[in-house]
């Protein structure tokens, strides 16, 4: 085609960046335990669920992740708050960020099985270390000493250094009942909700629309 060669060197030098660039998102959102669906391009904006879009661009413009600020997803079961958490982790990854998204009873049962292999520091250290790391359905069940204290560790360690981002069924003010220690629970839950963005999902769930129906 006649390309100077200046100009077609740095079409191939632009092309191997990008590949470059999307292989290590790649690898960002693997490492992150993030659903590769759940996207923020593929976010179905006629679902019947509102909630407050200038709060939701305040937290995609990842400015709260940045200042060590945290955000809580709350609303129903079924209203997409897990989708709105894997978008910021994809968000996040996009920009370079260190990701971890875990579903809380998941993250607590690792924990404690940590402790019978002697990991549970090196496993800590790994849950500090991350830029965002998000708790997905978070408050689902009563938690016992040792997953409150774990709880209560998280909060305190990472608080205006590193963010976290919590979905839940449930109100804060529901949490404190949930954990067996009362006084951690009430210090990590006043320091995370002081330092969080908080955006409240409404409506009905997706899920009946996913109900199988027979065929016509």
């Amino acid at each position: 085609q006649k390309m100077p060669f200046q100009d077609f060197m740095f079409m191939v030098l632009s092309h191997e960046v990008q590949r470059r660039d999307s292989n290590a998102i790649k690898s960002r959102v693997t490492k992150a335990k993030l659903d590769i669906d759940m996207r923020l391009e593929r976010w179905d904006d006629t679902a019947a669920v509102s909630y407050d879009q200038r709060m939701w661009s305040e937290l995609c413009s990842l400015r709260f992740v940045r200042a060590g600020h945290n955000a809580l997803i709350l609303g129903p079961v079924g209203v997409g708050k897990t989708y709105l958490a894997n978008a910021l982790g994809h968000l996040a990854c996009k920009h370079e960020m260190s990701v971890l998204m875990m579903r809380s009873e998941r993250l607590f049962k690792e924990l404690k099985a940590s402790r019978l292999d002697n990991t549970y520091d090196k496993e800590m250290r790994r849950l500090m270390s991350v830029d965002l790391l998000i708790l997905d359905d978070f408050g689902l069940d009563r938690m016992d000493a040792i997953e409150s204290r774990d709880f209560y560790e998280l909060v305190v360690e990472r608080h205006q250094r590193a963010s976290i981002v919590v979905t839940s069924n449930r109100e804060p003010n529901e949490w404190l009942a949930l954990m067996a220690d009362p006084i951690r629970a009430q210090s990590a839950i006043d320091r995370l909700q002081n330092a969080s963005f908080e955006l409240v999902v409404e409506g009905e769930s997706y899920r009946k629309r996913q109900k199988p129906e027979v065929a016509a």
